[in-house]
């Protein structure tokens, strides 16, 4: 009777202090322009924040370069050289990947810093937690492929070269040209979208859900069950020390995809 007592202890102490994360945390209530398109919320005002620092952070460091590079300037270059050099030329090769130098930077370290936010005491979500902005980046990379595709071959060439596989004996382009199609005008774009929103998405809602579960039993639950509060915090940990890896991935994998994408439009085989 002692032991069936404490559970419903337990159990109404997890009624009333335990709240599972949920996808509402991702659409806080507007506070600023509520019902107009400026609408600004707890989401929109970390990704302003992060744009800001990255804005700035690059500006700082264009303005201070010296001769003799300090640890900051030798830090930022080596990132720089990372994403120029390590992503866009190793990827595309110099001459193309000049002409698309701006973007793939921009994208990288943009990012970035809109990942990091999620590990940021009191902001705790990442900018590319939510669909919007994954897919106005993807849809800037969508653009930019066929855009160069269609100025390097015209938009007949352009197409033939997408959607009609050398070598294939004709019948067998009836199968393949929908297949391609398909493949270069929506997967492409889809996945670079839903890559970066669903890893960012879950990363949240796991560190919520370990956080949120050693605070309650750690100053909620009754009845021995403050133990566990040690083994959630160590999942915690643990999530939050993988995170920083993906937030640094996400970023990296989003700019390779975009550089690889362009390559294939402007490259002159298939």
């Amino acid at each position: 009777m002692g032991t069936l007592n404490a559970a419903n202890t337990t159990i109404q102490a997890a009624e009333s202090g335990f709240h599972a994360p949920s996808m509402a945390e991702f659409f806080p209530a507007a506070f600023l322009f509520e019902g107009t398109p400026f609408e600004m919320n707890r989401v929109m005002l970390i990704r302003v924040l992060a744009t800001i620092a990255v804005v700035v952070l690059l500006a700082v460091w264009a303005k201070r370069m010296k001769l003799v590079p300090g640890r900051f300037q030798s830090a930022m270059e080596l990132a720089m050289e990372f994403v120029t050099v390590g992503i866009a030329e190793d990827t595309m090769g110099k001459e193309k990947a000049k002409k698309f130098m701006p973007l793939i930077v921009a994208i990288f370290f943009g990012i970035l810093f809109w990942n990091v936010t999620k590990l940021i005491p009191f902001l705790n979500m990442p900018g590319t937690g939510v669909i919007g902005l994954p897919i106005v980046l993807t849809l800037a990379v969508y653009v930019t492929y066929h855009w160069a595709g269609i100025a390097e071959k015209g938009l007949g060439g352009y197409l033939k070269d997408s959607l009609i596989l050398p070598g294939v004996p004709w019948p067998m382009h009836i199968l393949l040209i929908p297949i391609e199609f398909i493949t270069k005008f929506i997967t492409q774009p889809f996945t670079l979208a839903i890559r970066l929103f669903a890893n960012m998405m879950v990363g949240h809602l796991l560190l919520v859900l370990c956080f949120s579960a050693t605070s309650f039993f750690l100053f909620d639950a009754a009845n021995g069950f403050q133990f566990f509060s040690i083994i959630t915090f160590a999942g915690g940990f643990f999530v939050f020390i993988l995170e920083m890896l993906i937030v640094v991935l996400q970023a990296y994998i989003f700019a390779l995809l975009s550089c690889v994408y362009i390559n294939a439009a402007i490259a002159d085989d298939h």
